[in-house]
């Protein structure tokens, strides 16, 4: 089988270098460099990536884009229109991949070129934390102490030219991910003692965007690896899974110079620019990540393993349709039908058949992920109708259940909280006290009981019919009565 290089694949094009990106792993490569790829292609852009591992040492992937020169396979799966999709595509929109700490001349080299225009980065939540000193080191410990002394060359370079700024492009999955990162980054001027002026030249000339991401990519599939090759035709150790849906939300106060700048929409991508992602982000994190944490508890407690085991069972799908239906939308404040399609899309990955996402792995902390998800609808419907969101209520007393000591489930989650639920289990009169001693004993940031009066007593109502009567019967039970 052919090797995947330069020698087995012609035709390649020369675009310019217009962007540096901090990460060579899957997540990357299937979402921004297959973007890229695509909008070349058509037209929109003429751009090329420089690939930097992200703490600058070598590494196997960096190695591997290398011998492969550049180009890999995504491999993309999902459900299109209700119908099973497979669509694979070479992507040669890489132009160079390396280690800084072994060859800082090529470094140095793309960081003052006049085409660079973009860095692109994904250094991992933990990535874009800021460190004293950092930017001083001969080789930065941190992304941010990164990306001050790469803009420090910058300026110095082009002599403070403000056609010379760059636009940062965060895939960090943290709130605030590129304004975080400027934060820092004139901390570290700061604290440097660099001239004023670079300062006022990173405001000026350089943008930071906010950025959301999505797009489930399970990377490199080892278990039918020799299918794949068969398929496209290459032996291609780089080869990398995702599903087909993808969104990326790009804000900021000059989120339209960016979209003249980076039209990837303009190639018929799911990419969304805004002045803020924050309602955005909102809105997300409520259908998607609250219909997972919902989800969670409820399908593990009748035997489901993965996502999909969940949305094949029948009244796991017509719970969580009905709970974001009738409960999660209607608190959104945005054109319903809009939403409603959104949501859509959202739940139609559910049923995805290649994508194997295990209910255990979300499970991973669903006690603050349930504040942050899924308690704001609560609480919502309390302050706008004066009611009860009765299926987020029975997601939350599936959760207690699924957290009580005498369910063989061990939760992954705050050793704390997890000694509050156990003391409320053996020390509660009453499943209402059980669950008032659980939300009043520190283990949530909110006050739930104040927030919404009559919280732990409603919770109550379902976790003694799920503790009585099973996860099935009291789910097909509240169903029944919403008929």
């Amino acid at each position: 089988m052919k090797k995947l290089n330069n020698n087995n694949v012609a035709g390649r094009s020369g675009h310019p270098v217009r962007v540096l990106q901090f990460g060579e792993g899957n997540f990357l490569r299937a979402f921004v460099d297959w973007m890229i790829d695509i909008a070349d292609e058509k037209g929109v852009m003429d751009t090329s990536v420089a690939v930097v591992s992200p703490r600058f040492k070598n590494n196997a992937g960096i190695c591997s884009l290398k011998a492969q020169d550049g180009m890999y396979h995504v491999c993309l799966e999902g459900i299109e229109n209700g119908e099973p999709l497979q669509v694979n595509r070479l992507i040669t929109c890489v132009a160079d991949a390396f280690s800084p700490v072994e060859d800082e001349c090529r470094y140095e080299e793309y960081v003052c070129s006049p085409d660079l225009r973009f860095v692109v980065s994904n250094t991992t939540e933990a990535g874009i934390r800021y460190e004293p000193d950092d930017i001083m080191a001969p080789v930065p410990a941190t992304f941010p102490g990164k990306v001050a002394a790469l803009l420090y060359r910058r300026y110095r370079h082009f002599d403070g030219d403000k056609n010379r700024g760059l636009i940062f492009l965060c895939c960090e999955l943290i709130e605030d991910n590129g304004s975080t990162l400027k934060e820092y980054v004139l901390r570290h001027a700061e604290a440097a003692g660099l001239e004023a002026g670079f300062a006022k030249w990173i405001d000026d000339a350089c943008i930071f965007c906010d950025t959301l991401v999505d797009r489930i990519v399970p990377g490199f599939p080892h278990d039918t690896i020799s299918e794949v090759k068969s398929e496209i035709g290459f032996d291609d150790e780089m080869v990398v899974k995702g599903e087909l849906y993808h969104i990326w939300a790009i804000g900021g106060a000059d989120y339209e110079r960016v979209r003249e700048e980076w039209p990837l929409d303009k190639a018929g991508l799911n990419v969304l620019f805004m002045p803020s992602i924050k309602s955005f982000r909102d809105k997300k994190v409520r259908l998607l990540n609250g219909s997972h944490t919902g989800m969670v508890p409820v399908a593990l407690q009748l035997g489901c393993a993965t996502v999909l085991d969940a949305f094949n069972n029948e009244y796991v799908n017509r719970f969580i349709n009905y709970m974001v239906d009738a409960e999660v939308i209607p608190m959104i404040d945005e054109d319903q039908s809009e939403v409603r399609l959104f949501a859509k899309g959202i739940l139609e990955r559910f049923y995805n058949p290649y994508i194997k996402h295990f209910l255990k792995s979300i499970a991973l902390n669903s006690l603050s992920k349930w504040e942050a998800r899924n308690f704001p609808t609560v609480l919502d419907w309390w302050n706008r109708r004066g009611e009860y969101a009765e299926a987020e209520l029975f997601t939350f007393a599936a959760l207690m259940a699924l957290y009580a000591p005498d369910t063989g489930f061990e939760p992954e989650d705050n050793a704390g909280s997890l000694d509050v639920i156990r003391r409320a289990w053996s020390e509660g009169s009453g499943y209402a006290d059980i669950v008032r001693r659980i939300v009043g004993g520190g283990v949530f940031v909110a006050d739930f009981e104040s927030a919404v009066p009559g919280f732990s007593e409603k919770v109550a109502v379902y976790l003694e019919e799920i503790k009585r009567s099973g996860m099935q019967e009291a789910l097909r039970k509240f169903l029944d009565g919403r008929r």
